[in-house]
């Protein structure tokens, strides 16, 4: 702390004073991501074209609408209740170190992973482009076992194919097994 010639203590510098308000305060950045998310949410419900799906009271705005209105109102509450003083328990629940510093290795794997099953899945189709995708994240992941992870990435992005394509109705590239398939 600073002082003057007399000895009485000066107050802090503007920018200073905002920066450690702003640092108190910083749970209002998840007030804007909430706002800005319902905003969107609302504006995309409401400009939504209907006329044809609309089969009743509920139609497809209805949900939209409603989850848009919980987000404003989440966002508006967590807002007055930062401003008020509350805080968030930094860390209560999870077991981690945070002197450890982050493992990149693992982040560019599984990125690299995810990209590639995006890159792959139009000319191989989804169940080979799944397999590869379950079998490279549990890789990333830590799991060393080429006896078993390849059969249980298979026999997972079979089961989920088989189920969003067949059961579901929701069609997926298969790729070169589309005829076995």
């Amino acid at each position: 702390m600073t002082t003057d010639t007399t000895g009485t203590p000066l107050p802090p510098a503007p920018a200073a004073d905002r920066r450690s308000w702003l640092r108190d305060h910083s749970e209002l950045g998840v007030c804007v991501l909430l706002l800005a998310l319902g905003v969107l949410v609302l504006t995309d419900a409401l400009t939504m074209d209907v006329d044809i799906a609309q089969r009743g009271p509920v139609g497809p705005k209805t949900v939209p609408i409603v989850v848009g209105v919980g987000l404003l109102l989440i966002a508006a509450l967590l807002a007055v209740d930062v401003l008020r003083g509350g805080r968030g328990q930094a860390e209560a629940g999870e077991d981690i170190d945070l002197s450890e510093p982050a493992d990149w290795r693992t982040v560019l794997l599984l990125a690299g992973v995810f990209l590639g099953a995006a890159v792959l899945i139009e000319p191989l189709g989804f169940p080979i482009a799944g397999a590869l995708l379950f079998w490279g994240a549990a890789y990333a992941l830590g799991s060393r076992r080429p006896d078993r992870d390849p059969l249980i990435a298979a026999v997972i992005s079979l089961v989920t194919y088989a189920v969003f394509n067949n059961l579901l109705g929701v069609p997926l590239p298969g790729g070169p097994l589309m005829g076995v398939l």
